[in-house]
């Protein structure tokens, strides 16, 4: 199955405070249909210029407008606070990692850590590494790059290649977030935060079950930045319990 692999994001690059970017384009743009480009490209070439999260996202310095979701996921929850500990599943090309480091304050002596199979350019207060989160050491090198942290936050944007049948999609989104759940749960320093995006149509119900297991609230969120038309959303769980005693987790498993 892929892991978190995506396609670039299409924009700026620049890190908040740099400057850049003008004033937002008030008219539509319309995009001609090149000769051997397929329409459905032609038409995401338009969306993307017409995005007014595109270009808030050029203009604020930010890698990708997905940074504009966890912005308004966080004013809301508040789930990223100064000093918090926190780790960026399926970061690339960075825009989440961008808007948790502010927030936290992350710096080079407590650096949040994010890791995609893409490459990532540097982002200060960041600590990245470049592999699979699917692969069996990822995990451990996750935590060997805490240094003896663990960290406050976990966050998940992992997505897999789309096929375009729902069903299939929704089970490897789940299987991802699964995966990143069972690293929360090993790693989460008691009562922190657990942020995975899923697909409509309601997170699977081994999932849902364990977040309520493991934390103290569960519930779903669309922020406004997350287009109508898409399918996604994310799951926000709160207040982790404490990882189990290993002999509760075989009982359960049994």
């Amino acid at each position: 199955m892929p892991g978190n692999r995506r396609p670039p994001a299409k924009g700026g690059g620049k890190r908040p405070g740099s400057g850049g970017g003008g004033g937002e384009r008030t008219l539509s743009q319309r995009v001609k249909t090149a000769r051997g480009r397929k329409l459905s490209s032609t038409l995401w070439i338009q969306r993307q210029l017409n995005d007014p999260y595109v270009q808030k996202a050029k203009a604020a310095g930010y890698r990708s407008r997905a940074a504009f979701k966890l912005i308004e996921i966080d004013d809301r929850f508040g789930i990223l606070k100064p000093g918090r500990t926190v780790v960026d599943l399926g970061a690339a090309p960075g825009g989440w990692s961008q808007v948790a480091a502010e927030r936290v304050r992350a710096s080079a002596a407590k650096p949040i850590v994010a890791i995609d199979i893409l490459p990532m350019d540097h982002i200060d207060g960041v600590t990245i590494l470049h592999q699979d989160f699917n692969e069996e050491s990822a995990p451990d090198n996750l935590i060997a790059a805490l240094s003896g942290r663990r960290p406050d936050v976990v966050l998940s944007d992992l997505a897999p290649e789309t096929t375009g049948h729902r069903a299939t999609d929704h089970l490897r989104i789940v299987g991802l977030a699964e995966l990143a759940h069972d690293f929360a749960s090993r790693t989460l320093a008691p009562g922190g935060t657990f942020l995975a995006k899923v697909y409509q149509g309601g997170t699977e119900g081994e999932l849902l079950t364990a977040l309520r297991r493991d934390f103290r609230q569960v519930r779903h969120v669309k922020p406004p930045a997350s287009r109508p038309e898409s399918p996604e959303t994310y799951v926000l769980a709160t207040g982790f319990r404490g990882r189990r005693p290993e002999s509760d987790a075989d009982d359960a498993e049994a």
